[in-house]
């Protein structure tokens, strides 16, 4: 059992090298991190189309950064369908596009987190706390660097132009990118120790998918045999409806009976005539 649920622990653990793989490199990009999500809320306007239907797939929410200089920091919409390995990519946002990153409680780890971006607000569920700790961390600080660097692209600072005692500091320049806004999120997920958390949020992904794994083949017997249990109750009929079947069973057989001995007496009878 437990070497089982430590493989599919390991399979959901690769799934990240190989959206890396398959959706990622062909575009010259790298991966930063990749967490499963689901909507909190329902899309207006769609409830009608997915009426009835089941969630047959599976999103990854993915941030990543282009190998390309200048650099751009991406975030991207990944699904699965379930029963395959089939990745598709969806949706894509800039970080020019992304206006603020909502941890909903900034005093406890929750897998609630919103993202709002120009035109749109996507509500999200974490597979797990951790999980979302660990993409709003590596998205602080990939914010922070992305920010800094368009910051010095739109301010190149030569020797004539640094900083002497006694000067003013020059103002923003327009051309510098506006930062995402953080709010509600706890400040350990904005501190300096992030290759540190990052380990340990992967520690604790990696547990409570094995968690998850053993709970589901905990009770996979017990219904299983609740299911064999339905399936014997609806194919035994019940005594009144037995002894229906029995009584009508006695009367065919019994007409059968009859129209066998009328047809025996018929060819008797034709055999002696021939005689």
């Amino acid at each position: 059992m437990f070497s089982e649920t430590f493989t599919q622990g390991i399979l959901k653990m690769s799934f990240q090298s190989a959206i890396s793989r398959e959706i990622f490199v062909p575009r010259d990009e790298k991966l930063l991190v990749a967490i499963e999500v689901r909507r909190r809320t329902k899309r207006k306007g769609l409830s009608f189309l997915n009426a009835g239907r089941k969630r047959d797939y599976i999103t990854y929410l993915c941030l990543s950064v282009t190998n390309s200089r200048p650099a751009q920091v991406l975030i991207t919409k990944v699904k699965r369908y379930r029963g395959t390995r089939q990745l598709a990519k969806r949706s894509q946002w800039s970080m020019e596009q992304l206006r603020q990153v909502n941890g909903i409680n900034p005093d406890k780890d929750t897998p609630e987190f919103d993202l709002v971006f120009d035109r749109t607000t996507d509500q999200w569920l974490a597979g797990s706390a951790a999980e979302k700790c660990m993409f709003v961390q590596v998205l602080y600080h990939a914010c922070q660097n992305y920010c800094k660097a368009k910051l010095a692209q739109a301010n190149p600072e030569s020797p004539a132009d640094q900083k002497t005692p006694g000067t003013t500091e020059n103002k923003k320049s327009p051309g510098a990118p506006s930062q995402t806004n953080f709010v509600n999120c706890q400040p350990k997920l904005m501190g300096d120790a992030c290759s540190v958390n990052i380990v340990i949020y992967r520690c604790k992904i990696f547990l409570n998918r094995m968690k998850n794994s053993m709970t589901a083949n905990q009770g996979r017997p017990q219904r299983e045999a609740a299911a064999v249990k339905a399936s014997r109750g609806r194919s035994s009929p019940s005594p009144p409806a037995m002894r229906k079947i029995m009584r009508r069973a006695s009367q065919v057989l019994s007409e059968r009976g009859e129209h066998l001995m009328r047809a025996d007496n018929k060819t008797s009878h034709s055999l002696h005539r021939a005689k």
